[in-house]
């Protein structure tokens, strides 16, 4: 028979689970997210990049309005501050433009009373997931036959906006592992991350500036005119982008031969961490735990030079093939699972599960 006592514990731990969640995100959106996350990887896998890109669909659609703009305006001949201008108020038109188009949007979905499946396709057109390791995988069977043609490496170069050209076999593996990293802070876990403690609202604005950051930022070595939405974004994406390099680096005690106990190391490693613009701690945690030897210099499709640093622990190797991006794909695909699992754990802390299954225990 229960106590009193008991029954008050029990109740009041409920309360506190349920009450903890609220403070930090709306429990009753996990479900959507999870099922945009499911759907983004089921279409993204089998339709692959659209428009020769694995980025979210939204960057595409941004892309395909400002991008032709921002690249007449942004002139490297021009003054620095002239620059700095310029990207404000592309920016600003960029947020207002996109925000009112999400008003529209929503409109239309009540409208017709989409409910709950329109919230999630609107959801999942803003994070990417399968068609990463679409292109990812793409590029891991071209390695193993030993030909890589452009359609291997075509769409890796423009969603990653990296001059793959003139790249060898080993740089265009590096590029692979680096944007795999990169792609699933920008593009999945900081995503979900506003949506959950936010609204659409926000998670939009996150997404208009990641994206403005991906097409302009240039990792930091913008002279002016990607200065703005990358400071933006790195604000934004502070706290989001040390959770995926936490799940990163949980992911790779699943990995065979990944050294997790270097992917902790790397969360101290100052010297050779990957500055937030250039990939963070999700980079820093892959290199480190597959002791490889990332980022580097490289060349933008604008033909840009972004002199991007070394990532990796002293001594690691740059020459990465095809079966260290085999356990940069495992990371990766373990790193989902593990988010995947870490949403369905908050939902039922905050639904009151976990708050029964502890009462239990009280028992």
């Amino acid at each position: 028979m229960v106590s009193q006592q008991d029954f008050n514990a029990e109740n009041l731990l409920k309360d506190y689970a349920q009450g903890w969640m609220e403070q930090f995100m709306d429990p009753e959106r996990i479900p959507l997210a999870l099922a945009a996350i499911i759907l983004a990887i089921f279409i993204g896998m089998l339709t692959g990049p659209r428009a020769g890109q694995a980025n979210p669909a939204a960057w595409l659609f941004l892309n395909a309005i400002f991008g032709g703009i921002g690249d007449r305006l942004d002139k490297n001949e021009r003054r620095a501050a002239d620059l700095l201008f310029r990207g404000f108020l592309i920016t600003a038109v960029a947020i207002f433009a996109s925000l009112g188009l999400l008003n529209i949007v929503e409109w239309g979905l009540q409208s017709i009373n989409a409910g709950t499946a329109g919230q999630v396709i609107l959801l999942s057109l803003f994070i990417s997931a399968g068609s990463v390791w679409f292109i990812l995988l793409r590029l891991f069977f071209s390695l193993q036959k030993k030909s890589i043609g452009q359609g291997a490496y075509f769409a890796l170069a423009q969603s990653s906006r990296t001059n793959l050209s003139a790249s060898d076999d080993f740089g265009i593996t590096r590029c692979a592992i680096t944007y795999g990293a990169r792609s699933f802070d920008k593009a999945l876990v900081a995503p979900v991350f506003w949506y959950l403690i936010a609204d659409f609202e926000v998670l939009c604005l996150y997404v208009v500036l990641s994206a403005l950051a991906w097409r302009f930022g240039k990792d930091g070595f913008s002279k002016g005119f990607g200065t703005i939405p990358l400071g933006l974004e790195k604000l934004m994406g502070f706290v989001p982008g040390y959770l995926s390099g936490l799940l990163l680096t949980l992911a790779a005690i699943f990995t065979p031969t990944a050294s997790s106990g270097k992917g902790w190391v790397s969360w101290f490693a100052h010297e050779k961490a990957a500055p937030y613009e250039q990939g963070g701690m999700a980079l820093t945690s892959v290199a480190w735990s597959l002791d490889l030897s990332l980022g580097g210099p490289r060349q933008d499709l604008r033909g840009s030079s972004i002199k991007s640093q070394w990532v990796g622990p002293e001594g690691a190797s740059a020459k990465v093939d095809r079966s260290h991006l085999k356990r940069a794909i495992y990371i990766h695909v373990m790193a989902h699972i593990l988010f995947i699992t870490v949403l369905l754990g908050a939902y039922l802390w905050g639904s009151g599960g976990m708050g029964d299954f502890l009462g239990q225990i009280i028992r």
